[in-house]
């Protein structure tokens, strides 16, 4: 059928896979490519198949949705990324969004506005939760810049963290210099990212040195 939208499924529960999968093939413009059970497989098939659409899981094992949806859109730029979720927080919104997901929807959709979500994205119209609409809208109207410290819910241990991210530190001499475990580490950066809402350490140290938590250093 040559108008048919090609798709992978990306999720770590085969019975969700299959259950997406069971219904979507039914239905005569929709095309399920392959099924992915890791961020990394998701990756690697959406660069050798370049589908149209990839329904993305956010919490899987490896690198994760968000990573995933990032390195889908840079091995396959075409593809558009949608996110099936159970998760509506912050924290895994922005990130996600940030990444290059066209689409958020969580896992309560039903399925003919799935079916619906899949061939939207493949026109490239953005579908989101009305949940997740909701933040989008606030962030953009610029609710929190009543808030005078754009760093508010960093703890100072976070807070030092990020300083020397911005110093360009890996997190071994982070944990050099704060005598820390490098486990310890990589918790606290995992935490400013998504109290910032930042895909990687390089927006957040940009950030930083734009609100003027640490001095640029040029080469």
């Amino acid at each position: 059928m040559p108008n048919e939208i090609a798709l992978i499924i990306a999720d770590d529960h085969a019975l969700v896979r299959q259950g997406i999968r069971v219904f979507l093939e039914l239905q005569p413009d929709l095309a399920v490519l392959e099924e992915a059970s890791s961020g990394e497989e998701a990756v690697r098939l959406a660069g050798e198949l370049a589908p149209d659409v990839v329904l993305m899981d956010l919490i899987m094992p490896g690198i994760g949705g968000v990573e995933a949806t990032r390195q889908v859109k840079q091995v396959s730029p075409r593809s558009q990324v949608i996110v099936l979720t159970s998760y509506h927080e912050d924290e895994y919104i922005f990130p996600a969004l940030r990444a290059g997901a066209l689409s958020y929807v969580l896992k309560d959709v039903g399925p003919e506005e799935l079916a619906d979500t899949v061939r939207k994205a493949a026109r490239g119209e953005s579908v989101l939760h009305p949940r997740v609409a909701a933040r989008v809208v606030e962030e953009l109207r610029g609710n929190r810049r009543d808030v005078p410290n754009p760093f508010t819910q960093l703890s100072d241990r976070e807070l030092d963290v990020l300083r020397l991210i911005a110093d360009g530190c890996s997190n071994s001499e982070i944990a050099q210099k704060l005598i820390i475990s490098e486990k310890t580490v990589k918790g606290h950066v995992s935490n400013i990212l998504g109290k910032l809402h930042m895909v990687d350490r390089t927006q957040a140290a940009v950030f930083a040195w734009q609100q003027g938590l640490a001095m640029r250093h040029d080469p």
